[in-house]
């Protein structure tokens, strides 16, 4: 039996969707080891009883049901559960969860689960074009809508399962989806952890998984070097490498249609021919990017780990910090009309400014919980807000 492994958890400071998964994960293989071989499942005591021989060419069958295409439960308080992603779908709103919790709302107050979903799985980032939504989470999920969030099909599942003995154990099999994007309602994109990158021409019947990390346009994966003749390491020596595989955070697609990828330790990935081909670069941060967001020309914002926020208007080729004034992780975030942007993160922070010059002003939703989506309501009046809390509403002073 393979040892015990806990899929595509990614490493270091995470997402608030994948922290989620690396509490939930670890119980879900123990469940599926113990279902794939009995020998590990703890035995009821009998006093004086003998144990059973098992037989080991008789069929073990789990009674664990797969939670990536089971559909999802009805919940009393489904919005008050972790929410990770919202979207404008038409005229409806559409928020993501745990679970599989799908939630609608035509007035942004008012919030209904829709029963209707064919996963359980813990979904991560939703995307829309028209009243086409598409969803992605955790076991490689993929679930689409084609009447703005009422219905929904799945396209794709990939849970974790042991590979067979004389085949490789391909990290990004059962690895989570942690962001979507379509260009329009054919052609779209998804990505996850160890650089798993998907993409489909037809809406999503189908989805390719494609190899895009290619080489680095500054030596990002050359030898760091051994240690000279005295035994000693040089400071760049000593630097911590560049993640062969490392995670995709955030997708973001700007007016010119050019394509930014930010992921894990200031990685970060461009394409100026809607995804044909791929330049991998790096953040002046080495620190992981939780968002991106793409406005016009090639400018671009992308913002993550302690706060940072990094602001380009050539998709990359040159950088300049943000100041935000916090050390807290930003862990979502929204465009507003004259290059405006609002960011949410963890203990309630909202970051927002309404044009493209202006500084950004700080702001808490109560209760204080980690924020993870928001989006503009009443003509930007007002906010909604999602996360370890659920659905919130946002006010800015």
């Amino acid at each position: 039996m393979s040892p015990l492994r806990v899929p595509a958890v990614p490493r270091g400071v995470l997402h608030i969707g994948v922290l989620l998964l690396a509490l939930t994960t670890a119980a879900t293989v123990v469940a599926q080891q113990t279902a794939a071989d009995p020998a590990n499942a703890p035995a009821a005591a009998t006093p004086g009883a003998a144990p059973t021989p098992t037989s080991a060419a008789a069929p073990v069958k789990s009674i664990w049901p797969d939670p990536a295409s089971s559909n999802v439960e009805p919940m009393p308080l489904a919005s008050r559960t972790l929410l990770l992603d919202l979207v404008e779908a038409g005229k409806r709103a559409v928020a993501v969860g745990e679970r599989g919790i799908v939630l609608v709302s035509d007035d942004r107050s008012q919030w209904s689960q829709v029963v209707d979903v064919p996963t359980r799985a813990t979904l991560t980032a939703v995307a829309a074009v028209g009243n086409k939504v598409w969803a992605v989470g955790r076991d490689g999920v993929i679930i689409a809508s084609a009447d703005a969030g009422l219905h929904w099909t799945l396209q794709r599942s990939d849970p974790w399962r042991p590979a067979a003995a004389d085949a490789a154990d391909d990290a990004r099999h059962g690895a989570p989806l942690l962001d979507v994007l379509f260009i329009d309602e054919i052609h779209g994109f998804a990505i996850g952890a160890y650089s798993l990158f998907l993409e489909t021409s037809d809406g999503g019947t189908t989805w390719t998984p494609r190899s895009i990390l290619g080489a680095s346009s500054d030596g990002l994966n050359d030898a760091k070097g051994s240690a000279s003749e005295s035994g000693t390491f040089s400071r760049e020596q000593l630097k911590i490498a560049d993640e062969s595989e490392p995670h995709f955070n955030a997708l973001a697609r700007t007016s010119d249609g050019s394509l930014l990828i930010a992921g894990e330790r200031g990685s970060l990935l461009r394409s100026r021919d809607n995804g044909a081909h791929w330049d991998r670069t790096k953040l002046p941060y080495d620190g992981s990017m939780f968002g991106a967001l793409g406005f016009d020309g090639q400018r671009a914002i992308v913002f993550g780990l302690r706060g940072h926020v990094f602001e380009t208007d050539d998709l990359g080729d040159h950088w300049r910090e943000v100041k935000t004034g916090t050390e807290l992780s930003l862990l979502g975030g929204t465009r507003l009309r004259g290059g405006g942007i609002a960011l949410v993160g963890a203990n309630g922070l909202v970051l927002m400014r309404r044009n493209a010059t202006e500084a950004l002003h700080a702001g808490t939703v109560e209760p204080a919980g980690a924020l993870a989506a928001i989006l503009p309501s009443e003509g930007a009046a007002t906010f909604v807000v999602a996360g370890e809390n659920g659905i919130g509403r946002y006010q800015p002073k």
